[in-house]
C-alpha cells in the first residue's frame, strides 16, 4: 500500500524517534529531508536531458556519461537522507573527493571563468543550474537542522553537500562549452 495514514495528523517519525513518539511534519529536520529528496528528483530529471550520450566529460581518454556521475551523486543522497532519518548510513570523505574529481576534470576541459554568468544554454544546463540552486538550499537547511541539534550531521555529509553545488555548476557549463553555447554575463540592468 502506498500510504500508512499514520500522517494524517500532520506528525511523523524518524528512525531514531523513541518507540511511538512522532514529530510534526513542520520541524526543520523534514523540510531538510524534503528538499534532499526534492534535489534527487531534480537529478533523475537532468539524468533523462542528459540521456542522448552527448553530454559527458573526458576522463583518461574515456567517456564518462553526465548520467553515470548524477546516478552516483543519487545514490549518496539517499545514504545522506537515511543520516537525516537517524538511520546508520555516513558518509566519508571518499564521496566529497568523487565530486571532487569531477570538477579537477571539468576544469581541464573549459575555459575558466571571470564573472558571474546568467543560466542557460542547453536544457541539460539549465537543469543543472536549477539542480545547484536546490543544493544550496539543501546544504542551508542541513547546516541549520545540524545548528539547532534536530539531528547529529556528519561533517562529511555537510562537506558533500557544499561540493555538490559546485560539481552541479561545472557540470552546468561543461554542457554549454561542449554544445558551443557561449556564456554571457550578467547585465545588471
Amino acid at each position: 500500500m502506498l500510504y500508512t495514514r499514520k500522517g494524517d495528523s500532520g506528525t511523523t517519525q524518524l528512525y531514531n524517534c523513541p518507540q511511538g513518539g512522532r514529530l510534526t511534519k513542520h520541524e526543520l529536520i523534514f523540510e531538510a529531508l524534503g528538499t534532499v529528496d526534492e534535489l534527487n528528483a531534480m537529478l533523475g530529471l537532468v539524468k533523462v536531458y542528459a540521456q542522448d550520450k552527448t553530454e559527458f566529460i573526458v576522463q583518461d581518454q574515456e567517456k564518462v556519461l553526465y548520467e553515470e556521475i548524477l546516478e552516483k551523486i543519487q545514490n549518496i543522497l539517499f545514504s545522506i537522507q537515511a543520516e537525516l532519518g537517524g538511520g546508520a548510513h555516513t558518509l566519508s570523505e571518499v564521496q566529497t573527493q568523487y565530486l571532487e574529481s569531477i570538477v579537477a576534470l571539468v576544469e581541464k576541459q573549459i575555459l575558466p571563468i571571470h564573472s558571474f554568468i546568467v543560466y542557460g544554454g542547453t536544457v541539460t544546463s539549465a537543469s543543472l543550474d536549477v539542480a545547484r540552486a536546490v543544493a544550496r538550499r539543501c546544504e542551508r537547511l542541513v547546516v541549520g537542522v545540524q545548528d539547532k541539534n534536530e539531528q547529529t550531521v556528519n561533517s562529511y555529509t555537510i562537506q558533500f553537500l557544499n561540493r555538490l553545488s559546485s560539481v552541479l555548476f561545472a557540470l552546468a557549463r561543461h554542457s554549454n562549452y561542449s554544445h558551443n553555447q557561449i556564456e554571457q554575463p550578467p547585465k545588471y540592468g
